[in-house]
């Protein structure tokens, strides 16, 4: 399990698309190129991998560029993850029979694959219940500021040192 520069240059692509190609105008290869600070020769080289996965759909000449091949809110960060890089989340494998689990000599290993698999499922449940809509909308329930607990005083007393606890915004506000 690991998330990439490709990964997240490949999506962030992919929102380019989105939200560019809204009045249903190609987006060209420059554009997503330049939105994204990096190379046309590697934005071509994430976008056909979109393309091969059936996520946009490319039109060619002048006025040519890319487009969603569906709705935005039917394509999930899954499947655009899933696109970009299918080793993503490689699916875990323990190579003992179910009868010789009792005498497996690599007990650590079924512990560590059920441990990896289920965090693999949880965070593929994550991602598929986000849409690239959502992204799009910026909809995502995401706090601007955290309340943390902190200590707000200490002081010295007869009965010792005593800490009178509060909360503090993160970020500060400036």
């Amino acid at each position: 399990m690991h998330l990439l520069a490709r990964e997240e240059t490949g999506l962030r692509c992919l929102l380019q698309v989105a939200l560019e190609g809204r009045s249903g105008v190609p987006v060209s290869i420059a554009l997503i190129a330049a939105g994204e600070g990096i190379s046309a020769v590697y934005a071509a080289k994430l976008m056909r991998q979109l393309r091969i996965a059936g996520l946009v759909e490319s039109t060619r000449g002048a006025a040519g560029g890319y487009q969603l091949t569906r709705d935005a809110d039917a394509i999930t960060i899954w499947d655009a993850i899933q696109a970009l890089d299918e080793s993503f989340l490689p699916a875990a494998r323990c190579d003992c029979d179910l009868e010789d689990r009792g005498d497996c000599s690599r007990t650590t290993d079924c512990a560590l694959s059920s441990l990896w698999r289920r965090i693999g499922d949880e965070l593929r449940r994550q991602l598929s219940a986000v849409t690239l809509a959502e992204l799009c909308r910026g909809a995502l329930d995401r706090p601007d500021r955290v309340n943390l607990p902190v200590v707000a005083r200490v002081t010295r007393g007869a009965a010792g040192i005593e800490a009178t606890e509060g909360t503090t915004t993160w970020p500060h506000s400036n």
